[in-house]
């Protein structure tokens, strides 16, 4: 039997402009649906802080810092601090609502923006505000 098929992928970063993220590389929050996320029925919502972020490890630990405690504190979520990834939350793949929850997912993760903001200053030697 000879055939053609597609893989078919979904990915979302939400990110803001000074995040260092024009390549997809820096800090970003996340969610993807490839093939192995549909064979087990599940998806990530995540945080990354890729190859371009400004001084990646010190930029992770200062943001773990200000931010592992209220992170742990959501449902499901958890803590990574290892690589480029920061925090997960793996989430049901049920079709019903599936948008309203993910865009619930990322408005929860909104709330981590300044400090973002905060850590990456300080990794760049800015003031703090």
């Amino acid at each position: 039997m000879t055939g053609k098929y597609t893989t078919v992928a979904s990915y979302l970063q939400l990110y803001k402009s000074n995040w260092h993220n024009h390549n997809q590389g820096g800090v970003h929050f996340e969610t993807f649906i490839e093939a192995p996320q549909i064979k087990q029925k599940s998806f990530p919502i995540c945080m990354h802080a890729e190859e371009d972020c400004p001084s990646q490890p010190e930029f992770i630990e200062k943001f773990l810092a200000l931010e592992s405690d209220r992170i742990k504190s959501w449902k499901g979520y958890q803590t990574i601090g290892k690589g480029y990834h920061i925090c997960e939350r793996t989430m049901p793949l049920n079709f019903k609502n599936l948008e309203q929850r993910i865009f619930e997912e990322l408005n929860r993760l909104r709330q981590l923006a300044d400090s973002i903001e905060q850590a990456l200053d300080e990794v760049k030697g800015e003031p703090e505000w």
